[in-house]
């Protein structure tokens, strides 16, 4: 069952990992692993929309909260992710408040003011309820990872029906000028705005999400006042925990983990 305060509660963050391989097993198994969230990554993940099902009915049944990840801002993809299973979606590279305003009506059907066609596919609590109960229960996350995304940053939060905002920090740091992700000379400005943005979220009362490349990096994000926090992604885990194995076999030091784009 989904939790309708999921990364609402600033005192108990919300944790989740990313799932961009289709291995319906291998992502059950995370979802049995406590996170509170999985989310299967149509952006960047190398997964097509029967993937993405069967992926959310993997996350469905190792009792996770199902999270997909649109490649766009699309009303017809956003439809289709809610359609096979996911109660909650992510949508990239949202400039503005109007772009926000757009992916919050795709994701609510007419009864409460949006514009998504009924046609619910799977059967069970999210289906079973009327337009307006499944609309409650749908949250809705938007990507805060360009210059305009930034700076129109506290509009889109005001949008009705955007429950909050996932960062993207790759991309956010290339948009703040770096020439590479994470590069030294950027990171100052990129906590700080990391920071901003999680207080414009949370003194709303939304959801401040971010993407983070360990848990290492999640916990310092807590701290940052997030409250949706991506702790793991299924290959950069995978990949790992490979070479740990593999050091300890041969009583060495791993190879240090290669960040991950996504």
């Amino acid at each position: 069952m989904p939790n309708a305060t999921i990364g609402r509660q600033q005192d108990a963050p919300s944790f989740g990992a990313w799932v961009t391989l289709d291995s319906p097993v291998g992502t059950e198994q995370i979802a049995r692993s406590g996170f509170d969230y999985v989310c299967v990554d149509g952006q960047h993940g190398l997964v097509g929309y029967d993937a993405q099902v069967r992926a959310l009915l993997a996350i469905t049944a190792g009792g996770a909260t199902p999270f997909a990840r649109v490649s766009t801002n699309s009303p017809a993809e956003i439809g289709r992710v809610l359609d096979a299973g996911a109660h909650g979606v992510i949508v990239p590279l949202v400039n503005s408040a109007a772009e926000a305003a757009s992916a919050a009506r795709a994701a609510r059907y007419p009864t409460s003011g949006g514009d998504r066609s009924y046609g619910p596919m799977r059967l069970g609590s999210h289906f079973e309820n009327t337009p307006g109960e499944t609309d409650a229960s749908v949250t809705v996350l938007v990507m805060i990872e360009t210059a305009a995304g930034l700076a129109d940053l506290e509009a889109i939060l005001e949008v009705d029906g955007v429950d909050g905002v996932y960062v993207g920090p790759y991309d956010l740091s290339l948009a703040l000028g770096a020439k590479v992700p994470f590069e030294d000379e950027i990171l100052p400005r990129l906590d700080a705005e990391l920071e901003r943005v999680a207080q414009a979220a949370t003194s709303r009362g939304k959801i401040a999400g971010v993407h983070c490349a360990d848990g290492e990096q999640a916990a310092q994000r807590v701290e940052q006042g997030f409250t949706f926090i991506t702790a793991a992604t299924d290959i950069s885990s995978l990949r790992a925990d490979a070479q740990r194995q593999l050091a300890a076999a041969k009583r060495a030091e791993p190879a240090e983990r290669e960040g991950m784009s996504y």
